[in-house]
């Protein structure tokens, strides 16, 4: 690997995960999102068919919770079945910044569905830019890609 491909790499990374604040802003304000895992658990087996985006985000205290790794597990089967795409947050705290009120209580940010209703899709380019992503991912066998939100 040469330094360009270093660079190269680094700044594929921060369009990724701008383009990724761009989904979560987007969708959110459009109603799009499903936050929390048991509510996406219950999407995903309800109506896979409108998932777009899983984004799994755990702290690093939350790798040693084993009831969650269980969820992330069945959550990752259930998005293979459906190819539906998949990323991974190393952190919560910017993903709370992105998408939660001031004045609403704090939600399990584990898990985040992006959907797109049949009647009127989710419009957003970024969406195709994650999607491209995740699918590059794969060619390169990483199927699960983590992605590092930039702090602000």
């Amino acid at each position: 690997m040469t330094l360009e491909d270093v660079s190269d790499s680094s700044d594929k990374m921060e369009q990724v995960s701008r383009a990724l604040e761009e989904v979560l802003v987007s969708a959110r304000l459009h109603e799009c999102l499903t936050v929390g895992v048991y509510e996406s658990a219950k999407l995903m087996n309800a109506d896979p068919d409108s998932v777009r985006l899983c984004v799994l985000a755990a702290d690093e205290e939350d790798e040693d919770d084993v009831a969650l790794q269980i969820h992330f597990t069945l959550l990752q089967a259930f998005c293979r079945d459906y190819d539906v795409n998949i990323v991974r947050l190393a952190a919560v705290s910017r993903l709370a910044q992105l998408i939660q009120d001031d004045e609403s209580e704090p939600r399990d940010l584990h898990c985040i569905l992006v959907t797109s209703p049949p009647v009127q899709p989710l419009q957003c380019p970024a969406l195709h830019d994650v999607i491209s992503f995740c699918e590059d991912s794969r060619c390169r066998n990483q199927w699960v890609p983590l992605v590092a939100l930039m702090d602000r």
